[in-house]
């Protein structure tokens, strides 16, 4: 298992952790986890990268080790976070983004916002949610108020090890080895002997805004980089799966430079599912001229 190790930097007035593998001059891979993730869920990706790599992977704001905001969290935040970490790791070339579902869509729709900050995207399943409406406004921003009268919060569970199983149950490809690296990252301690999950419990709000495709697809019309979507043939997760052939062919052709790839035997956690055949996908596209 490759070594990694552990940066904090302000990032926008909150500490922000962020996991690095592989030497300071080597070429830089950056890795943006998914909703509910963390960065060390790389670490199976990172393993089976065959060249060598300056790998750099934030918690984002209110996951993993990194600080919880107070003032609860916004999408646009994200950008923003980005925006700063690549002034700390990258500020004066553009940079490789590979991100897993939430952290794919943010790579995406950021290539479009700073088009001149992004040289290649991989997208793992973030392909954004599913289409909305504006008749659905009145019903989430009601069920975003609700949500604010009772203080979100995860159940402890009794050991690391329940925890490993609940990741298991998630995702029966996972391994026990792999579900027992995973727990130990995904949740903590308590004084009390019980263990919680290390995330902020207020990422369960609702949005009171929807999300709106048409707005992602705006953005991603500005992407100049080459933009790499990888499919996990098993999945069942994200908004693409309900569109129609015509919608999920208007996504993928809001990008200039697109290119499609398929991992079989995988669900939607491909990084923990096939992480060799990922890496080898993944590398081939950023070596391609």
């Amino acid at each position: 298992m490759k070594e990694s190790r552990s940066e904090f930097h302000d990032i926008r007035g909150l500490r922000y952790h962020v996991r690095t593998w592989g030497e300071p001059g080597a070429p830089k891979l950056f890795l943006l986890h998914g909703w509910m993730d963390v960065s060390a869920s790389f670490q199976f990706l990172v393993d089976a990268l065959a060249r060598d790599w300056h790998v750099i992977a934030p918690d984002w704001r209110g996951f993993g080790l990194s600080a919880w905001a107070r003032e609860g969290y916004w999408f646009p935040d994200y950008y923003a976070d980005l925006d700063m970490l690549l002034d700390v790791y990258q500020p004066s070339a553009p940079a490789n983004l590979a991100g897993h579902s939430m952290g794919g869509l943010l790579a995406c729709t950021y290539a479009g916002l700073r088009p001149a900050r992004a040289a290649k995207i991989v997208s793992l399943e973030g392909f954004g949610l599913g289409r909305t409406t504006p008749e659905q406004a009145p019903a989430r921003v009601r069920q975003w108020l609700d949500g604010l009268r009772k203080r979100p919060a995860f159940r402890p569970y009794r050991s690391f090890g329940e925890v490993a199983a609940r990741l298991r149950r998630d995702n029966p490809r996972l391994t026990d080895e792999r579900a027992a690296f995973l727990a130990r990252h995904w949740a903590k301690e308590n004084g009390d002997g019980t263990v919680m999950l290390r995330s902020d419990p207020r990422h369960k709000l609702a949005n009171p805004y929807l999300f709106r495709i048409e707005e992602m697809i705006a953005c991603w019309r500005l992407v100049t980089a080459p933009v790499l979507w990888v499919f996990a043939r098993e999945s069942r997760r994200g908004g693409y799966l309900k569109d129609t052939p015509e919608e999920l062919a208007e996504r993928k052709g809001a990008f200039r430079d697109y290119h499609e790839a398929w991992v079989e035997d995988s669900g939607h956690m491909m990084h923990h599912d096939q992480p060799q055949r990922l890496a080898g996908i993944i590398e081939g596209f950023l070596r391609a001229p």
